[in-house]
């Protein structure tokens, strides 16, 4: 698994180069997209890069109805939400996963990113300040899927796709909306754009994965022995299910 460690856009958290790493008026690096147009959320985090054993780890639960890997996934996202606690303010926040239209729903019988999120804040800040609305936001028409869709092409697919089904609970408060991956930032953007419209102090966004600009530049992840001991034997716990047909 690939870690994305330093040198991200402070806004996105994309990846910069040095002839990229362009600072905004508070200092901070901001890439050349988020220096161009302010995005609509106030900042972006994911725990790894979306290749090799996450990305495996990401298909098996949302293609395979892996549910184990949810556990493994959820960990990482507590991981990433803890790079937000000191931006985050001390009053409660809402935590909104991004949802599945519901003919999807039906098909996978459960939405990747709630169980995701609900593992992540087990883990998280203490109970109370982190409050959890998993049905506060709704995907009211079905999209075809992203892949293979250019940045522009993405926002078209998602545009108009989400609403706000609990008003109440995002009017005047944080929210940090929950995901697997980060691709080019169309749908997170876009449920944050409707968020805000109903009444959101400020949207943040976490996610397990995010797609990078490629380099040659790879970390190993370093993970304490327990916790790595933990998540080895998850993940093959999972594989070991596939196999079964499980």
């Amino acid at each position: 698994m690939q870690p994305i460690g330093v040198g991200v856009c402070s806004v996105c958290g994309d990846r910069l180069f040095s002839a990229y790493a362009l600072s905004s008026n508070d200092g901070e690096p901001r890439c050349g997209l988020c220096r161009r147009v302010e995005p609509v959320f106030a900042r972006a985090v994911a725990y790894g890069s979306y290749e090799g054993g996450l990305r495996e780890l990401i298909h098996l639960l949302k293609y395979a109805g892996m549910r184990p890997a949810a556990n493994v996934l959820g960990r990482m996202l507590a991981e990433a939400l803890a790079e937000l606690e000191a931006e985050l303010p001390a009053e409660p926040i809402a935590v909104i996963p991004v949802p599945l239209h519901r003919s999807k729903l039906r098909q996978r019988e459960y939405n990747h990113a709630e169980l995701i999120a609900r593992v992540a804040l087990k883990l998280g800040p203490a109970e109370g300040r982190l409050q959890f609305f998993p049905t506060a936001l709704e995907r009211n028409r079905e999209t075809p899927s992203q892949m293979g869709l250019t940045s522009h092409q993405r926002r078209e697919n998602v545009r108009g796709a989400f609403g706000v089904t609990d008003p109440e609970a995002v009017k005047g408060r944080d929210v940090l909306l929950v995901d697997d991956v980060y691709t080019t930032g169309a749908t997170v953007s876009e449920c944050a754009r409707v968020l805000r419209r109903a009444g959101s102090a400020k949207v943040w966004v976490v996610t397990v994965a995010r797609t990078l600009k490629a380099s040659e530049q790879h970390v190993e992840i370093q993970l304490p022995a327990e916790a790595a001991d933990s998540a080895a034997s998850e993940i093959q716990d999972v594989r070991l299910a596939r196999a079964a047909g499980i």
